[in-house]
């Protein structure tokens, strides 16, 4: 058995997969103040008839993080940033603390200017003083050369012995590319949600034990993958936004498809949209964008928008206004604003089993219903229209607001090269000829969006948990960048923390085998079984080096990942609804 929690901003969901059919499943209410309690209460309850014994993995996707994060409850961070020439040190600011550094590497990796050692115990002390904790160091070309930021990180923990050990995020850890200002950011805040995150996952841990239940966690990541409890507690930034990779991977599970596509994952708060090329689902190119911070945290391509089945609804200048913030609960079930939830219920679009979703224990629907016709009333009446006609309009409106995000959103797309998770589309155009919809509101949306596209539009059976089934079956993955430099006789892979000396006759051939033997390695330390590392080359390059009239070597770039996939599809007679 497989399990999946997926945490989202209203409702966790949960399923139980067996053999690759959906055994149960659940959907509760996402208490924020106690995250950590709705994952455990969640869990205890959707696996209370089945032999604990029998679960061979729970995949959790969780907001920990990304909340941690956009509600400024993070760990005050000193960063300590060794710049090199020609880098405005504005720029490179975040955190509580700053100190840049001298010293110098270049991009081949030379120790230009060594570090002044005096100005970095200075500095220790003054964190000291500050009672900072987390850290993180980067130097500028650390990807070539790590000594600064290894040594550094040995001169913090010494001023430290006799305190907790602090957590300190080295920046060539974090990625292989090249983006400084980029693996500042990352570092950043990898260390600022650690402790956060390290708590959680001991608590976790704890509970579950305590519980009976030794099956190993896996945490999904923004790239649709997953890595073992072990893995994302040292590296928990990559842990931001894995619920809305719990999405896709929820959509590409229920309905699969190798068209141009948008898939909609419309929940309670938000809504999440995602795009296909040829069946391939749209990457970052560089990484995600974190509240203000641009990171190298590789990811699916998604934006999100402020509305969903919960989302306030209020008149403004005669104008219906849906979102973006959710007020809390549906009008009908007790919450302060009308909400196209209570549009749906109203019009007797969403069945029992939906309502007992959003109940809370109440029993009476007939109340429901009344308090929902209530809402669709009193909103009428500011616009001068019956409630029947209210309710339908909100759907109308909520409708046109999706249609015209996903037509902007595709216009920016075109206007540049398409990045998929396999390589870079030169020319490619996205035509999207299928919607497919995931979310408490897809069954009730997908005609009405059908019309608004003038596509197809579908949505799963087990549309209202999908995105528990994407976590539940998402697999490890990894990537790593593998840096060759013959003249030298280096190598490189600073995911790995690997520098090695290589023979002057080493070759892109021999770099391909090289970055897919260490990208499964890699990847089976982060939980990958052996059928799961489908491992595969997604950039090379290959350039002579010249000094005078002699070629003096060759600098060599191969990236490779274990591609982010579903363990098995879903097994079902009826997968597909329209």
């Amino acid at each position: 058995m497989i399990v999946g929690i997926d945490m989202g901003g209203t409702n966790i969901d949960g399923v139980v997969i067996d053999d690759g059919k959906i055994i149960n499943t659940i959907k509760k209410p996402t208490d924020r103040s106690d995250l950590l309690g709705t994952v455990w209460t969640t869990l205890k309850e959707l696996l209370k008839d089945y032999d604990k014994a029998k679960i061979k993995r729970i995949n959790l996707s969780t907001t920990i993080c990304t909340n941690a994060i956009i509600e400024g409850k993070t760990s005050r961070v000193g960063m300590i940033i060794e710049p090199g020439p020609g880098m405005p040190y504005d720029f490179l600011a975040c955190g509580e603390e700053n100190l840049f550094v001298s010293g110098y590497i270049d991009h081949r990796g030379n120790i230009v200017r060594d570090l002044d050692l005096s100005e970095i115990k200075k500095g220790c002390e003054f964190f000291k003083e500050k009672d900072i904790q987390a850290f993180a160091v980067v130097s500028k070309f650390s990807t070539r050369n790590p000594e600064h930021e290894r040594r550094i990180k040995e001169i913090l923990e010494k001023v430290f012995i006799n305190d907790k050990p602090p957590v300190i995020t080295m920046g060539h850890t974090m990625s292989g590319k090249l983006n400084f200002p980029r693996r500042v950011y990352t570092s950043y805040l990898n260390s600022a949600v650690h402790k956060t995150f390290e708590e959680f996952a001991i608590n976790i841990k704890n509970s579950m034990e305590k519980e009976g239940i030794y099956a190993p966690l896996f945490i999904l990541k923004a790239d649709g993958g997953t890595m073992n409890l072990d893995k994302a507690q040292e590296k928990p930034v990559e842990t931001i936004l894995s619920g809305p990779a719990a999405s896709f991977m929820g959509i590409s599970a229920l309905l699969p498809t190798g068209e141009d596509a948008v898939l909609l994952d419309i929940g309670g708060t938000t809504t999440d949209i995602f795009f296909l090329a040829d069946g391939v689902p749209l990457f970052e190119p560089l990484g995600i964008k974190i509240d203000k911070y641009k990171t190298l945290v590789r990811a699916i391509y998604t934006i999100s928008m402020g509305l969903g089945g919960d989302s306030a609804i209020n008149i403004e200048n005669g104008n219906i206004k849906i979102g973006p913030k959710r007020e809390g609960k549906p009008y009908a079930l007790g919450g302060p604003k009308p909400t196209p939830t209570d549009a749906m219920i109203y019009l007797e679009l969403m069945d029992d089993q939906i309502l007992n979703y959003h109940q809370d224990g109440t029993n009476d629907i007939k109340k429901i219903k009344e308090r929902a016709k209530k809402a669709m009333t009193l909103l009428g009446k500011e616009i001068d229209l019956e409630a029947r006609d209210m309710a339908r309009l909100i759907l109308d409106k909520m409708a046109d607001m999706i249609k015209n995000k996903v037509d902007n959103i595709l216009e920016e797309i075109n206007s540049k090269p398409v990045y998929t998770i396999k390589e870079l589309l030169y020319g490619k155009k996205i035509e999207p000829k299928v919607i497919n919809i995931i979310g408490g509101p897809a069954k009730v949306l997908a005609s009405i969006l059908e019309e608004k596209f003038n596509l197809p539009s579908h949505y799963p059976e087990k549309y209202e948990v999908a995105n528990a089934v994407g976590a539940a079956l998402a697999r490890p993955t990894t990537e790593i960048t593998l840096h060759a430099d013959t003249s030298k006789r280096k190598l490189s892979v600073p995911e790995l923390e690997l520098y090695e000396k290589i023979s002057s006759r080493f070759d892109l051939n021999q770099a391909r085998d090289k970055a897919l033997e260490l990208v499964k390695e890699s990847a089976k330390t982060a939980g990958a079984t052996e059928y799961e590392l489908d491992a595969e080359i997604t950039e090379e390059s290959s350039f002579n080096m010249v000094r005078g009239f002699y070629t003096t070597g060759k600098d060599i770039r191969v990236k490779a990942q274990i591609k982010p996939g579903l363990i098995h599809q879903i097994r079902s007679d009826k997968n597909d609804k329209s």
